[in-house]
């Protein structure tokens, strides 16, 4: 009976060691006659973990709209118990430690999702003040952190010509509009007249052509009548809308010279002068 049990204490030792990674494993007697397995400490739990370290493969400089919501993006591996927290460099201020927000400015959040070793400053509603440069900073000791920037933009849409367009009734209408400034391309670019949006108009001949890549946006309305006369705008998704007066005239206008097309406002100057040199001839013919 004592040699079975024996024998199981000294198989149950080598299964420990085997799990436990020890060195060895030692049977002793008991004051009783019975025997006691003893452990000796394990080499494995004796071992230094590694430290944790960010995984430099993220983007560190972001660029977005005013108004655009920011993300930046933080991984750190092997983190453990430790926190990882978000700072702002201009005034070393404290903005979350882990999921929780430590400033009044709601706009910061950390964004954290349970199994992952990311950590995400969001910032709703950026302005140009809120450009910088922020830290994600874990707790160690000493600290460790990696620093981010942050480029906040004005987006602006611009219409390309002049402020005021003097268009002779029958000529067609074409606006060009670039969104300048933008780190993407705006999810749409809208027209409108007045109030109405253009890009569902129930007029016919009219175009609207927007090539996203380029940021660019191209209105034609075909056949234009004074009633096509009016404030045209142009609103990106992510942009300040420009705006251009347009007024479609019967007949000429001495105003058109300076505000229309530049082969209509050549010809009219070209006739002005033919009619000017007339005059002074016949002056010195009488």
């Amino acid at each position: 009976m004592k040699e079975n049990r024996a024998r199981w204490l000294s198989t149950a030792c080598s299964i420990i060691a085997v799990l436990s990674h020890q060195s060895e494993c030692v049977q002793a007697k008991s004051g009783s006659g019975g025997s006691v397995v003893e452990h000796h400490p394990s080499s494995y739990w004796d071992q230094s973990f590694s430290p944790p370290y960010f995984d430099n493969t993220t983007k560190r400089e972001t660029t977005t709209t005013v108004g655009q919501s920011a993300y930046l993006h933080c991984k750190v591996r092997n983190l453990g118990d430790r926190a990882v927290s978000w700072i702002r460099k201009r005034d070393l201020h404290i903005l979350t430690v882990g999921i929780l927000t430590y400033t009044n400015d709601q706009r910061f959040q950390s964004l954290h999702s349970d199994g992952t070793d990311e950590w995400t400053l969001k910032i709703s509603s950026p302005q140009v003040r809120d450009s910088g440069v922020y830290e994600c900073q874990v707790s160690t000791e000493p600290k460790i952190s990696l620093a981010y920037t942050l480029s906040v933009v004005v987006s602006k849409a611009k219409i390309e010509g002049n402020a005021e367009l003097y268009i002779k009734s029958g000529s067609d209408i074409n606006l060009t509009c670039i969104v300048l400034e933008t780190p993407e391309p705006p999810s749409f670019i809208y027209w409108y007249r007045g109030e109405h949006v253009i890009n569902y108009s129930q007029r016919g001949g009219i175009s609207v052509v927007t090539e996203k890549q380029t940021r660019t946006s191209h209105l034609l309305i075909s056949r234009a009548l004074p009633a096509d006369s009016g404030n045209y705008t142009c609103a990106p998704s992510t942009a300040e809308s420009a705006s251009v007066l347009v007024h479609v005239l019967n007949g000429e206008h001495p105003a058109a010279m300076q505000h229309g097309n530049s082969s209509n406002s050549g010809a009219t100057t070209r006739t002005l002068a033919l009619l000017l040199l007339l005059l002074h001839a016949g002056s010195f013919a009488r």
